[in-house]
């Protein structure tokens, strides 16, 4: 089997993929700021490093996954300097901040579980690690790459880049921007006045009387800013350095730059050494944005209640429209491809089912029929784990599997013999699209699952109305008996006083 490769953006290369500790990996993927409902463009780098995670572990890494979730509420990027995100939606909707986090931290889990992500080893909280963020931004100003200023503290960026070729990297080096043009187009923002240079960024802010959350620190009241909560966390859970460091392409600049330098001054050393970012989604060709009005929530997707969308669209598509498509490239959603998602997914799934229920056959045909169309499948199966191993590349193991659909369907209408395959290859196919499918692409029958929740309510029914029945209280027996009758559900009373039903 080839060798895992991976696209590393901080060396703009693909590069064979060897872990600190062998058997052992650490990665840290940037997860949510929890001020509000997770929309589309949060799904693609979830379900990517979901696969990325899932992967790993197929290839028999112990992986440490640790995902963040930013309840603080604070940025200090370009456009948005310290902007109280929680806080003020907090008051919009009129509870308290940690109330707002907890409740779109809630509904951001359901949306992970809906798409069927596995859960990261690790999900530290911004809030959660403040003292730990103090002790670092302690040691950057013992450093002599940060300084205070009028109760808020600023990293050095000059300082750094004059600095870098003893402390390892300049500041850009992953954004490939350079400082100079980023000292002539950095916005004016607010609070510019406190900063030595434009470039510099916020390690602590200074908190109006108006900031809802805020924390004691030794420089008076305030919140940190927003890099270095993951510098902290990353280095707490992971070491001062990593594996691999995960997120979308959007976070690049600034914030997984500003993390390279604090923690680099810190620990010496860069972070991670592999970085891995997913491109963005676009909505019909344009960035997906508030400014365009084509935001579409988790939940308007699932529930098809947005004037971009046709109709709703299940999580198991949205999750194979996003495989079909390799992370490192521009996913463009539109009403026409998640249709036509939707119909490819139901092709695969059908044949998928039709091969799990193709019977162990008596005879072994440890030679095949028709030995072309036998080294064929077998070729094609051979090719998912290079694929996988070539940067993740999800799309062309799917075009395989569309390549073996017919075969898997011309032997079960019997267009194709039962002998054309050996039973070695049919037992590998079998193995391998269950593999591929369940356990790496994360997919499952969402049929199945419906027909699973439908057999759990009305077994609740049922219950319901054996114990009206031992009460006595035939009207509503008769009423949940009636009403499932109406709706082509049959609830039949056996002897020994147990109820089951047929559906019509």
């Amino acid at each position: 089997m080839s060798q895992l490769k991976v696209y590393n953006s901080l060396t703009r290369t693909k590069e064979v993929f060897q872990s600190i500790t062998p058997g052992r990996i650490g990665m840290y993927v940037c997860g949510p700021t929890v001020s509000g409902e997770s929309h589309l463009g949060h799904a693609r780098p979830f379900i990517t490093f979901d696969i990325v995670y899932r992967y790993l572990m197929h290839l028999g890494y112990k992986v440490r996954y640790v995902r963040n979730i930013t309840d603080a509420g604070h940025f200090e990027e370009e456009g948005r300097e310290a902007e109280d995100k929680i806080s003020k939606k907090a008051v919009l909707e009129k509870l308290q901040p940690m109330e707002l986090v907890q409740k779109y931290t809630n509904l951001f889990h359901w949306a992970m579980h809906q798409f069927n992500n596995l859960d990261p080893a690790i999900e530290p909280t911004a809030t959660g690690h403040i003292i730990e963020q103090i002790v670092m931004i302690e040691k950057i100003i013992v450093d002599g790459y940060a300084y205070v200023s009028n109760g808020s503290v600023y990293f050095d960026v000059e300082k750094y880049n004059t600095d870098f070729s003893k402390l390892g990297q300049p500041y850009g080096i992953l954004s490939g921007r350079v400082l100079d043009d980023m000292l002539e187009t950095t916005r004016e923002l607010d609070n510019q006045e406190e900063k030595r240079n434009k470039a510099d960024f916020a390690l602590w802010k200074n908190a109006p009387p108006e900031h809802i959350m805020r924390w004691q620190s030794p420089w008076g009241e305030g919140f940190p800013g927003w890099h270095i909560e993951c510098s902290a966390m990353s280095a707490k859970y992971l070491g001062s350095e990593f594996d691999i460091h995960g997120g979308g392409m959007d976070l690049q600049f600034p914030h997984h730059e500003c993390e390279i330098a604090q923690s680099t001054v810190c620990n010496h050393i860069m972070p991670a050494r592999y970085w891995l970012h997913n491109n963005m989604i676009t909505i019909n060709g344009k960035k997906m944005g508030k400014s365009y009005n084509n935001v579409i929530k988790l939940t308007e997707l699932f529930s098809g209640n947005s004037p971009v969308l046709e109709q709703a669209y299940s999580p198991m598509v949205i999750r194979f429209f996003i495989l079909q498509t390799h992370y490192r490239s521009t996913l463009d959603f539109s009403n026409e491809a998640l249709q036509a998602s939707e119909r490819g997914l139901k092709r695969l799934w059908e044949a998928y089912n039709n091969l799990s229920k193709y019977e162990a056959r008596g005879t072994k045909y440890e030679v095949a029929d028709d030995v072309e169309l036998d080294k064929k499948v077998n070729a094609l199966l051979d090719e998912f784990d290079d694929f996988m191993n070539d940067d993740f590349s999800t799309a062309k193991v799917l075009a395989n599997m569309f390549e073996l659909v017919p075969v898997i369907n011309g032997i079960k209408d019997k267009h194709i013999s039962p002998t054309a395959l050996s039973s070695k290859t049919i037992e590998a196919l079998q193995a391998k699209m269950k593999t591929y499918l369940e356990d790496i692409f994360g997919l499952k029958d969402e049929q199945e699952t419906n027909d699973n929740k439908l057999d759990g309510v009305l077994q609740l029914l049922i219950n319901i109305r054996k114990d009206a029945r031992a009460k006595k209280d035939y009207l509503t027996s008769d009423k949940i008996r009636n009403e499932l009758a109406n709706i082509g559900i049959q609830l039949k009373d056996e002897k020994d006083g147990n109820m089951s039903y047929s559906v019509a």
